[in-house]
């Protein structure tokens, strides 16, 4: 690649990362702004699929990683309009989010073995059973089994890009590995935010983790990334 391509390439991303951040903190104003309301349904799935959109683009990528994050990303859209919607959503939310983790899940498992490394397992297992202690007596009966699945999930999928990167050492792998860690993050303040005790713009927070995981885990799709 000749130094003028790879300097158009640059500014290209940096020109979509712009637009995928303005699109995001729109959607994060929006919903603490009264009357704009609005602007947050239209720019909350927005942001999501202009993310699944750059994968869709990354033709160079490797085809079964690449097809499996785009998956996971249209899966989190959709998961994002359940959330909006009228009513409580929350169990179809949960689930289109599982979907997402499980597709993720087996993305990093495209790039390495199942179990490289013992120790990230140990950590987001003893992680998932701390946040499960403290949700189990405030969560509602009919959802302790869909909330043990998920954080089983969700724990797993981080766990095996935390390996994969202790293993590959390479960016992409870093890349995925950080981007699952703040999935952890995200979802743990969106559990104790509903479950347990408000916090102070505490979706707001769940956004800017949210937001910054699907990124670095698209980011993950480019094997120079």
């Amino acid at each position: 690649m000749t130094t003028a391509v790879a300097a158009a390439q640059r500014r290209h991303e940096l020109g979509f990362a712009a637009l995928v951040a303005t699109s995001a903190l729109i959607a994060i104003v929006a919903e603490q702004v009264p009357g704009w309301i609005a602007l947050h349904w239209l720019c909350k799935p927005l942001t999501t699929l202009l993310l699944a959109g750059w994968v869709w683009r990354e033709r160079g990528a490797e085809p079964r990683y690449r097809g499996l994050i785009l998956g996971g990303l249209l899966c989190s859209t959709a998961g994002d309009v359940f959330l909006m919607l009228p009513g409580d959503q929350f169990v179809f939310g949960l689930a289109s989010f599982l979907i997402a983790h499980l597709a993720y899940l087996f993305a990093f498992r495209a790039r390495g073995p199942w179990f490289a490394r013992w120790l990230p397992f140990a950590v987001y297992a003893l992680i998932a059973v701390v946040m499960l202690i403290q949700l189990w007596p405030t969560l509602p009966a009919g959802l302790h089994a869909p909330v043990l699945v998920y954080v089983a999930a969700l724990s797993g999928m981080a766990a095996q890009a935390a390996a994969v990167w202790l293993v590959r050492r390479d960016a992409a792998s870093a890349a995925a590995a950080i981007g699952a860690a703040c999935f952890v993050v995200s979802d743990g303040i969106l559990a104790w935010n509903r479950f347990l005790m408000p916090l102070p713009y505490g979706h707001a927070w769940v956004l800017v983790g949210y937001w910054t995981a699907q990124a670095f885990i698209a980011r993950s799709v480019r094997r120079d990334a």
